[in-house]
């Protein structure tokens, strides 16, 4: 199949096929007499992998690592296991991130009633005195030797 059924397939685009041959998460297919890339069975089901992981938020890398991986049937899969816990880990840590800036943007989001003008915009005047070093609803002031460790 060429490039274009592959994508279709795997629904992404082509751009994507070609992106992912480049950074070698797939093998490169061989060409036709017109130089055309023929794709098989193995480059739909390695699209889908990786198509996969990424939807599981897995970076490239571990992506790459969890193929190499994978060619080798005979070993453990603790690597394996423990590249999803430090993934998993790596998600739990994010969410936790987002959890604080949900907080963060409700406070923000609490200072503004509709209706008013730009000029009596409570988020924007907000933001400003944030931006002036003043605290603000989403931020509260640090202590002295917090903001010094900050600037150093």
């Amino acid at each position: 199949m060429r490039i274009g059924d592959l994508a279709r397939s795997a629904g992404v685009d082509a751009q994507t096929v070609r992106y992912y041959e480049r950074e070698g998460m797939l093998e490169a297919p061989a060409r036709t007499p017109a130089g055309y890339r023929s794709y098989g069975p193995r480059h739909l089901e390695r699209l889908n992998f990786v198509r996969h992981c990424r939807s599981l938020d897995m970076s490239l890398a571990d992506i790459k690592r969890l193929l190499a991986l994978a060619r080798d049937r005979s070993v453990s899969c603790d690597d394996v296991n423990q590249l999803v816990q430090t993934h998993l880990d790596r998600v739990r840590a994010k969410r936790a991130e987002l959890e604080v800036l949900e907080i963060q943007l409700g406070a923000l989001s609490a200072q503004c009633s509709s209706g008013h003008r730009i000029a009596d915009c409570g988020i924007l005047e907000e933001l400003i005195h944030a931006a002036q070093g003043a605290a603000c609803a989403c931020h509260p002031l640090r202590s002295d030797s917090e903001s010094n460790a900050h600037r150093h």
